[in-house]
């Protein structure tokens, strides 16, 4: 974990509610896809969990929706506001378990940090699908990034607006696979970790206080005992993962 000022490079709509935000700074304790950082705003007692969408030696990238009084003040935000973040946090995707076909899927603000695994994976010279889940059309971003980057891209959503319609798991099914990495909201991932007919990796989402595992808030019970998002995940393995109902 490093704390350190970053600067807001540009701060762009791509929906109605969901924002891409580009920041200047050191990102030398991000280590892997899909871990994130944690933003301090003006005002606010606690600061702000958002995944890592992307992110080089100089700059991160990331993709929020605006839920609430924080992520409202920042898509209001302009180029040159420069914020306090805590990078490095969570631990990420590991991409030695891949095999050759991995499959990512994601569903609504969980897609962005599918795209730097997307990334990461396509350097390695994997054949790489994509399974981006929204509700409606209106919803939908970053279908031709990941398509620009060489991924196999299907898209779907529910009221069958565009493209398959359903959930993610309608094109799972029926897709051949040599493992699999998700996040999005507890359903979905409920549902994949059914629908899934390999071992995978699965990001969650919970609301957090601290973000680096002080203060015991984000606690959920594994096979192994209790881990805590923040620090041992988000991210975990699909065998170690026991749902509360």
């Amino acid at each position: 974990m490093k704390q350190s000022i970053f600067t807001v490079l540009s701060n762009v709509a791509l929906t109605d509610s969901v924002y891409k935000m580009v920041l200047g700074g050191d990102t030398s304790a991000i280590t892997a896809p899909g871990q994130f950082v944690n933003i301090q705003l003006e005002g606010m007692f606690l600061r702000r969990p958002i995944s890592v969408c992307d992110y080089d030696e100089k700059s991160l990238t990331i993709i929020y929706k605006v839920v609430g009084k924080g992520t409202e003040a920042m898509s209001g935000m302009q180029a040159g506001k420069e914020l306090d973040l805590l990078t490095g946090l969570g631990n990420g995707y590991d991409l030695s378990l891949s095999g050759d076909r991995p499959v990512l899927i994601g569903g609504g603000v969980g897609v962005p940090p599918m795209y730097n695994l997307a990334k990461k994976l396509l350097a390695q010279g994997k054949t790489v699908s994509v399974i981006l889940g929204f509700n409606t059309k209106s919803e939908i971003f970053y279908e031709e990034a990941f398509k620009a980057l060489g991924c196999a891209v299907t898209v779907t959503t529910v009221d069958g607006s565009y493209g398959v319609k359903g959930f993610v798991t309608t094109p799972l099914e029926a897709m051949d696979y040599t493992y699999f990495y998700t996040c999005g909201p507890e359903p979905m991932l409920k549902a994949v970790y059914r629908s899934s007919k390999t071992s995978g990796q699965m990001s969650f989402e919970k609301r957090m206080g601290c973000g680096f595992g002080a203060c015991m808030g984000c606690s959920c019970k594994t096979i192994t005992g209790y881990k805590r998002i923040c620090k041992e995940g988000p991210v975990m393995k699909k065998e170690e993962i026991l749902w509360e109902n």
